[in-house]
C-alpha cells in the first residue's frame, strides 16, 4: 500500500515538473535573447548588448502605449472589484428569486469565445454611438465585462468563508450595517479584494483581442507590441520588453504572496489573543 502511494507520488512529482519547465522554459529565454547582440533569434548568440533596452527606453510611443494600459488596468480593476464585492456580498448571504440564472449570466464572459464578445460590443458601440465612441473608454468596458466573473469568483469563495456570527456581534453590539461592513467585513475579505486586484489588473493588462477591436489611435501595451513584431528589426525592443514585464509580474505575484501570508499570520495571532 505505501509502495503504492510512494509510485504514485513520484509519478505525480515527475509530471509537475515536466508540467512546469514546459510552460516557463520558454518564457525564460525572453531576457536571454533581449541581451542578444543580433536582430536574429538564434544559438549560439552573438553577443551581449543593452542597447536594446536604450532603444525601449527612449521610444516615446512605449511610453505612451504603457501609459494606457495602466490607466486601463487600474480602472478595470477598480471598477471590477467593486462590482465583484457586491455580487458576492448578495451571492453569499441572500438567496433571491432567479439567483442561479443571474449569476450565471454574469459567468458566460468565462465560456464565451473572447473574440466574439469583442465582434458584438464593436457592432454595439457602432450602431449605436459610432466609431467615435472607440478608445480607452470602449476598452475598459471590455475589459470590465472580462474582469467582474474573476472578480466574483474570487471574492465569493472569501465571502462564503466569513463568519458571520462577527457581524451579528457587531450589530448587538449597537453598530449599523456601514460601519460593520468596514469594521468587521472588510477586514476579513481584504486579502480577497487586493487578489481580485491582483487578477483583473494582470488580466486587462495583458488583454489583446478587446484592445484590438474596441481601441483606436491609443494602442494598449499589447497592441503596440503586436504592431512591432510586424517588422523584424523591432523585435530585440519587443523581447526587452517582454523581459521587463515578466520581472513585474513575478514580482507582483510575489508581494500578493506576501501579503497572503502576511494576512494569514495576523489572523492566527489574532485567534491566539481571542483565545
Amino acid at each position: 500500500m505505501n509502495r503504492n502511494m510512494n509510485l504514485a507520488a513520484r509519478i505525480l512529482g515527475t509530471y509537475a515538473v515536466i508540467y512546469v519547465a514546459y510552460l516557463y522554459l520558454p518564457v525564460l529565454f525572453l531576457p536571454l535573447f533581449s541581451f542578444n547582440d543580433s536582430i536574429y533569434i538564434s544559438f549560439p548568440l552573438r553577443g551581449w548588448t543593452l542597447k536594446w533596452y536604450q532603444t525601449m527606453l527612449a521610444n516615446e510611443a512605449l511610453h505612451r502605449a504603457l501609459a494606457n494600459s495602466l490607466k486601463v488596468g487600474i480602472t478595470t480593476a477598480l471598477i471590477s472589484t467593486i462590482l465583484g464585492i457586491l455580487g458576492a456580498r448578495a451571492v453569499a448571504q441572500y438567496r433571491l428569486p432567479g439567483q442561479k440564472q443571474v449569476v450565471g449570466v454574469i459567468m458566460l464572459p468565462l465560456v464565451v469565445p473572447e473574440i466574439i464578445l469583442a465582434m458584438a460590443l464593436l457592432i454595439i458601440i457602432l450602431q449605436t454611438v459610432g466609431s467615435r465612441a472607440l478608445g480607452l473608454m470602449s476598452i475598459t468596458a471590455g475589459h470590465i465585462l472580462l474582469c467582474v466573473p474573476f472578480a466574483m469568483v474570487v471574492l465569493i469563495s472569501r465571502f462564503e468563508g466569513f463568519d458571520r456570527f462577527l457581524e451579528e456581534a457587531s450589530h448587538d453590539l449597537g453598530e449599523n450595517a456601514w460601519w460593520t461592513f468596514w469594521r468587521v467585513t472588510f477586514p476579513n475579505v481584504l486579502p480577497g479584494i487586493v487578489a481580485s486586484l491582483l487578477l483583473t489588473f494582470t488580466i486587462s493588462f495583458d488583454e489583446f483581442i478587446m484592445a484590438f477591436f474596441l481601441g483606436s489611435t491609443d494602442p494598449t501595451l499589447p497592441v503596440f507590441m503586436w504592431n512591432q513584431l510586424r517588422f523584424p528589426k523591432l523585435l530585440p525592443g519587443v523581447l526587452a520588453l517582454g523581459a521587463c514585464i515578466l520581472i513585474a509580474s513575478v514580482f507582483i505575484v510575489l508581494l500578493a504572496e506576501w501579503f497572503r501570508r502576511r494576512n494569514a499570520f495576523d489572523g492566527q495571532t489574532g485567534d491566539m489573543i481571542i483565545g
